[in-house]
This record gives structure tokens, C-alpha cells and sequence, in this order.
């Protein structure tokens, strides 16, 4: 790839921070989605609904369909019915990471990771039961690698599942998979790191890794080292993986949004992964992915697609906020969401192409981002001044409706509390949309 880039399907990042690795208690959870660079991901909300049979939805297997699903919101890339990350309004919260495995494709059709990503937002009321439903279901339908004729890029996944007060890293290989518990402040990324420290794992894992020949050792079974292709030490995700480890271990046990959201806009390369954050721009593997250019800009390879901080709360005190963000995070703001509010439509619009959808939010900020990295240092600099002061006022706001619509769901009147949360949402994804236009018209001269 041109100047160090990689390819989408070797990046992405998730964290989280446990209430024991956390500032105030409650879990934090954080997830970069790296995809194409020009791959639209849109925000969707999806309602609570009652269903009377038929099918989940899924591209190449046929899943039966569930009573009730629940409501939730996803970063959906446009072209399947799946998503890189999402919530629920259990506050169940969910993020996934491409693994290289030992195992050969299928021929035949099976889960895509971002499906198992949304059926466990749809059915899982806390972080164990979704991990129960997707587990279940990676089981009697696999997942990964498979053939097929529709040209869908497929891996397998690994997850890390949280709640408020729990969370958990699932990590797969086609049918198989394992779960560890997490504690503390942690990431993972495209590298298998659950070895002998799981909770649960596959009957038919360590048969199977027997069988290929891949796990002959009598020590306790390591489901990292029996399944993946790689050396677990080297490459990307490896590196990224040090880096989000190290800078969330030192701050354990302190970690809050602006940890969270610092982190997934950090462009270390993981060499020395204690050092400060860094935040100059380039192509390569840092946790923030930024895609590569030639010398007539033509750009090419992948891009961090859109970003999500949750900021769970455990003891019923406030909403749960959601911080989400399009794009490149260290270029762009993060927008405060509460699923207990009416998304603004705009947010799930955008398409393939930026002209069959020219008020897409994600390709309104996807293309100020592009005009702002050719337009040069300066004009990074004072995009993110711009963004920095937004940032701040929204820490706040944001802060107080979570507790004054707590408040008022508390005392009955949910009705209200809604309409207060989709009218912030709205005035602020306004003020985004606008900012992002005064922007591109100030470093391009050309509005947006």
C-alpha cells in the first residue's frame, strides 16, 4: 500500500475500561472502525420491534428470527445490514476486529462478523447474554473466511461485549471461539489474545486444533496459539494492540471519555508504547488510521470510517451517553447520542457514491478531511481548534442531560425526557453539519 498504509481488513481497535480500570465507576468502552477510505458508514437507529417469525436479515445464511428485538444503534457500512460497532437500550455496547486465522475459506455461506456484531445488539439485554447469543450462533452457523460470488471481503472476528458493570472479549475462528472476562483498562485489535485465561470455549476448539495438527502440546489449551496464522508479537495489530494496552494500563483506574476519545485519535506507531500521544498525521498503523496519497493525491487504502466512545452508567444516576464520530477522529468532533432519543434522519443517510447522497454527514466530513490533510499542517491545526472548543461545551451539556433526563424518566415523564434528548441531538448535529460547511469553505473555498 502507498506510503505505509494498510488495508482495512488489517486495522480497527476496541477498548474498554471496566468500573475497576474507569475514573467514576462505570465501564467506558471505545472502538475505531477502520475501513476503505471511501466506504460510507452512517449512524442508524432501529426501534424496539415485536416480530411473528421469518427471518434476522443475514446475507448468506438464513437465521430465524427472534419475539422481540430490541432497540438500537449502529455504525452500519452501506452496503450490508450489519454494523463495526452499536449499542443497545440495555446498555449493551459492541465492537469488532478482524482476526487472521489458521483456517482455509469455506465453500459454502456463513455469518458476516458485523451481522454477529448486530443480532447481539439486537438480543442481548446484558454483555453475558449477548455474548451467549452470539457465541450460540457462531456455533450452529460459523463465521470467517467463505467463498462467495457477491464480492464481500470476509474474516474472521473478534468482539469485545460490555455493560455497565461487565465485559467480555470473544475471539473466533470459523465455528469455534473462546471468552475471557475482562478487568481493568484494555484494548485488543487484529490479533488473537485470548490464550489460556478463558471463561468458556468451543466443545469441538481443541479437537479440531488436534485434528489439524495445530495443538499438540499437554499444557492448558491456548486458543490464540492453536488458531492463528500469524506471529501474535509482530505486525499492525500487534503494535496497535501494545500501544492501546500501555497507554490504557498507565491510566487505569482514571480512564474517562477524554482518555478514551485521545486514544483513538493517537498516531504512535507503538515503537515506544508509553510515549505521549501523538498527533501528527501519517499514513501507517496508528490507533487514529489515516490513508495513503501519492504526489498527485490520489488517495488509496484505508481510513478509520467512524469512531464510537459509551460512557455506561452502573448506578442509575444518569443516561448512559454515546460519543460518536465520522471519519478521522483526530480531524472531527464526537457528537453526544442518547439512545433514549429520536436520531436525527440525516445521520443514517449516504451511499456508495458521495454525489447520489450529497447531504450525507459521512461524506460531508470525509470530504473536509480530505481537504484539510492536502491543505496542509495549518489547516489541521485550526480545524482542530475549531472542533476542540465545540468538544468541550458538548462535555458539559451533555453531562447535564444525561441527569436532568434521568430525572425526569425517574418521576414518569419519559415523554418529556425524550423530546428534551431528540431536540439537543438535533440542535447539535446541526451545528456540526454547519461548522463542517464554514470549514471546508475556509481552507478550500468551497462550501459543502
Amino acid at each position: 500500500m502507498a506510503n505505509g498504509t494498510l488495508p482495512f481488513w488489517q486495522s480497527c481497535d476496541t477498548m474498554v475500561a471496566t468500573p475497576s480500570g474507569s475514573k467514576h465507576g462505570h465501564t467506558v468502552f471505545a472502538k475505531n472502525s477502520d475501513r476503505p477510505w471511501d466506504e460510507c458508514q452512517p449512524l442508524e437507529l432501529h426501534g424496539r420491534k415485536d416480530h411473528s417469525g421469518g427471518s434476522a436479515g443475514t446475507q448468506f445464511v438464513d437465521v430465524p428470527q427472534v419475539e422481540t428485538t430490541f432497540r438500537h444503534v449502529g455504525s452500519r457500512p452501506w452496503w450490508c445490514w450489519g454494523y463495526e460497532h452499536g449499542f443497545n437500550e440495555h446498555q449493551v455496547v459492541i465492537g469488532n476486529e478482524a482476526l487472521p486465522s489458521r483456517l482455509e475459506p469455506y465453500t459454502e455461506g456463513k455469518l458476516i462478523g458485523m451481522e454477529l456484531l448486530r443480532l447481539g445488539l439486537e438480543r442481548g439485554r446484558t454483555a453475558r447474554e449477548a455474548v451467549e447469543v452470539m457465541t450460540a450462533l457462531i456455533s450452529e452457523y460459523g463465521q470467517g473466511k467463505f467463498e462467495n460470488d457477491a464480492g464481500v471481503r470476509t474474516y474472521d472476528n473478534g468482539y469485545i461485549v460490555a455493560d455497565p458493570t461487565e465485559a467480555y472479549v470473544i475471539e473466533t475462528a470459523g465455528h469455534e471461539w473462546a471468552v475471557k472476562q475482562m478487568d481493568g483498562a484494555l484494548g485488543i485489535s487484529n490479533v488473537y489474545s485470548v490464550e489460556t485465561d478463558y471463561v468458556s470455549v468451543a466443545e469441538t476448539a481443541e479437537p479440531l486444533a488436534r485434528e489439524e495438527g495445530w495443538w499438540s502440546s499437554d499444557q492448558p489449551f491456548s486458543f490464540a496459539d492453536a488458531f492463528t496464522k500469524s506471529d501474535r508479537t509482530e505486525g499492525s495489530g500487534a503494535m496497535r494492540r501494545k500501544r492501546s494496552c500501555a497507554v490504557l494500563g498507565q491510566a487505569s483506574g482514571t480512564v474517562d471519555v477524554r482518555t478514551m476519545m485521545a486514544t483513538l485519535s493517537d498516531h504512535s506507531d507503538a515503537s515506544e508504547p508509553n510515549e505521549p500521544f501523538q498527533t501528527g498525521i501519517h499514513p501507517g498503523s496508528g490507533i487514529c488510521v489515516h490513508f495513503g496519497h501519492d504526489e498527485e493525491w490520489k488517495v488509496k487504502g484505508g481510513n478509520t470510517a467512524a469512531s464510537l466512545v459509551a460512557d455506561l452508567c452502573s448506578d442509575g444516576s444518569r443516561l448512559p451517553v454515546y460519543w460518536c464520530s465520522f471519519y478521522s477522529p483526530c480531524l472531527s468532533v464526537f457528537y453526544p447520542v442518547f439512545i433514549e432519543a429520536e436520531l436525527p434522519g440525516v445521520l443514517g443517510k449516504g451511499g456508495q457514491h458521495a454525489e447520489d447522497d450529497p447531504e450525507s454527514p459521512w461524506w460531508r466530513v470525509h470530504a473536509l478531511n480530505i481537504v484539510v490533510r492536502e491543505a496542509g499542517e495549518d489547516a489541521v491545526r485550526r480545524v482542530r481548534e475549531r472542533w476542540q472548543s465545540i468538544q468541550e461545551e458538548w462535555m458539559v451539556s451533555a453531562s447535564e442531560k444525561a441527569v436532568e433526563a434521568k430525572r425526569l424518566i425517574d418521576a414518569g415523564d419519559a415523554g418529556v425526557a425524550q423530546r428534551l434528548l431528540t431536540e439537543y441531538v438535533g440542535t447539535n448535529v446541526e451545528l456540526m453539519l454547519g461548522v463542517v460547511g464554514e470549514m471546508m469553505e475556509e481552507v478550500s473555498g468551497v462550501g459543502v
